[in-house]
């Protein structure tokens, strides 16, 4: 009697982070979900290509293949890349977390969701529009040091040095997150990582 090998399928997870492609938008606050993507593929060993809709790279946490990705599609149309490498991948949608940068939370400051609005942030809203708004988001605080109509100056204004050096503790807590997310699950990770 043949044994019937039997197909294993390897768990898939889409992290991505949000941002604007391009030199002139390094290091601005709006470009913190990418800040946070290039630690964690750092830390993974893992390096960027540049894909159809953004930069992709991969890694593996404890058997589970994990996609990194990092829209081109420039911010305000971040659900084509998002929506592109779910169905590319056939990655469900339980299995992605976005992050964000969030005026309405103090510079280090992050909030762990696993639903929600947009928040007035057009990536998420983007992203919201094509597919819906039940995916996990993890906001990093950039504050909202900015006077009445200065918010799109704000949020692609550049972290000055002691800027960055209150947000590092948390970018570097990202990847902690991240790695629960993909091995926990977006609840056990949301209990044990919000403030």
């Amino acid at each position: 009697m043949a044994l019937i090998k039997k197909e294993t399928t390897v768990e898939k997870y889409l992290i991505c982070g949000l941002g604007n492609p391009g030199d002139e938008y390094r290091g601005t606050r709006h470009n913190t979900g990418f800040m946070v993507l290039d630690a964690f593929a750092k830390a993974s060993n893992a390096v960027f290509e540049d894909r159809r809709y953004g930069f992709v790279a991969q890694t593996s946490i404890k058997g589970r293949k994990v996609f990194l990705l990092k829209p081109t599609t420039f911010m305000n149309l971040s659900g084509n890349a998002v929506r592109y490498w779910l169905g590319q991948e056939r990655i469900p949608q339980e299995h992605l977390l976005v992050v964000s940068d969030d005026v309405a939370l103090p510079l280090g400051a992050f909030r762990l969701k696993s639903s929600g609005s947009n928040g007035g942030h057009n990536g998420l809203g983007h992203i919201q529009q094509l597919i819906g708004q039940d995916y996990a988001r993890l906001r990093m605080g950039i504050g909202n040091d900015y006077p009445r109509g200065g918010q799109i100056d704000w949020v692609l204004g550049k972290y000055d040095e002691q800027q960055l050096n209150t947000l590092q503790p948390s970018i570097d807590l990202a990847g902690d997150i991240i790695k629960s997310f993909v091995l926990q699950g977006i609840t056990e990770t949301m209990n044990q990582y919000n403030q």
